[in-house]
C-alpha cells in the first residue's frame, strides 16, 4: 500500500465521492457499500462496491487515457485470452469535481503473487509464458502502441540517470557499476526486426492474481499495445525465481537478443523506481529491488559457467 504523496497533480479521491458518483451515475448501484481496496498501484485508486464490483478513478491525468483504451480493447482481448482479464461494467464520466473518466469492473477473485513465497513457481511460470504467447497471438488491427513498447535505447538516459541517483543513496546497498554493466550488455542486443506484436506491458506482481499458485487473472491493461515482445518479458525478473524463470524462457521460445533486452527493460524499470517510490510506495520499492537482486544473481551465474 502507498504512503505519501508519490505524484504531482494527484487528486484527492475518497469514499464519499466515489458515493457520490455512484449515486448519479449508477442509481442501480447506490446504496452498497464502497470501501477503499489497499493496493501498490501508483495510477489509480480503487474502491470495492458491495461484493462483486471494484470501482476504478485515475489518481492522475495520466490515467486517463488508460480507462479509455481498457473500455475499447479488453472486450476484444478478454475473449482470446486463457486468463480472466477486467470486464467494464459501467462507464463513468467527470463530475463532483472529479476531472476525469473511471470505470466500474466486476470483482476479481484472486491473491497477489509474492516473489519469494510463491506455492508453485513452475506451474506459474507456465501459466505465465501462455498468456503472454496468447496475447504475442492476437491480430487485432488498429492496434496503439504499447507503453513500453519502443527501442530499449529510448530507456538510456533515464536509466543511467537513475543508476548516478542510486550512487547517492548508499544505504540502498545497489551495486551500480555491476546493474550499469548489465545494462550496457543489453544495449548491445540486437533490437527487434520483426513486426510488433500485441503486449500487456505491465506484467508486474501486481497486476496478477493467483489461487493455490496459478495465475487466474491479469489485470490493469492500461499499458497495452504492441511493441517489442522483450516487453513482456518482466516476471522472469520481477516474480519468478531462477529455476521457474528457465520454463518460462523455454515455454516462449525467447532468443538471447529478447532475453538480454528483456532483462533490460525489467531492471530500468527497477532502476528508476527505488529512487522514485523508495519512500512513498514500499510494494513497488521493495519490487525493484528483488529485480535488482534477481538480474545481479543471473549475471553472477552466468559468469561462473
Amino acid at each position: 500500500m502507498s504512503t505519501g504523496q508519490m505524484h504531482p497533480g494527484r487528486h484527492p479521491i475518497d469514499e464519499d465521492l466515489v458515493r457520490r458518483l455512484i449515486e448519479g451515475q449508477f442509481p442501480q448501484w447506490a446504496g452498497q457499500t464502497v470501501e477503499r481496496f489497499p493496493s501498490g498501484g501508483t495510477v489509480n485508486a480503487m474502491y470495492r462496491l458491495g461484493d462483486d464490483r471494484v470501482v476504478r478513478l485515475p489518481l492522475v491525468q495520466g490515467g486517463a487515457g488508460d480507462v479509455l483504451a481498457e473500455r475499447e480493447w479488453l472486450p476484444r482481448l478478454g475473449a482470446r485470452l486463457p486468463t480472466a482479464v477486467p470486464e467494464v461494467l459501467g462507464a463513468g464520466e467527470p463530475a463532483e469535481g472529479y476531472p476525469w473518466p473511471w470505470s466500474v469492473y466486476r470483482w476479481m477473485a484472486g491473491e497477489t503473487p509474492e516473489a519469494g513465497a510463491l506455492s508453485e513457481p513452475v506451474l506459474l511460470a507456465g501459466d505465465l509464458a501462455g498468456f503472454v504467447a496468447a496475447m504475442r497471438s492476437i491480430t487485432l488491427p488498429g492496434a496503439p502502441r504499447a507503453h513500453r513498447g519502443g527501442p530499449l535505447a529510448s530507456l538510456d538516459a533515464s536509466t543511467r540517470a537513475a543508476i548516478e541517483e542510486l550512487r547517492g543513496i548508499p544505504q540502498e546497498g545497489v551495486d551500480c557499476d555491476a546493474v550499469a554493466a548489465v545494462w550496457e550488455d543489453a544495449l548491445q542486443a540486437p533490437a527487434w526486426d520483426g513486426p510488433p506484436v500485441w503486449l500487456h506491458a505491465d506484467l508486474m506482481p501486481g497486476n496478477l492474481l493467483v489461487d493455490g499458485g496459478r495465475l487466474t487473472s491479469v489485470i490493469d491493461f492500461g499499458c497495452m499495445g504492441v511493441g517489442d515482445p522483450a516487453c513482456d518479458l518482466f516476471p522472469a525478473w520481477n516474480l519468478l525465481p531462477a529455476g521457474a524463470r528457465g520454463v518460462f524462457r523455454e515455454a516462449l521460445g525467447v532468443d538471447d537478443a529478447t532475453w538480454s533486452r528483456g532483462r533490460g527493460r525489467t531492471l530500468s524499470q527497477a532502476l528508476i523506481a527505488l529512487p522514485y517510490y523508495r519512500k512513498t510506495n514500499p510494494a513497488m520499492a521493495d519490487n525493484a529491488r528483488h529485480v535488482i537482486r534477481a538480474v545481479l544473481g543471473e549475471r553472477q551465474a552466468r559468469r561462473q559457467r
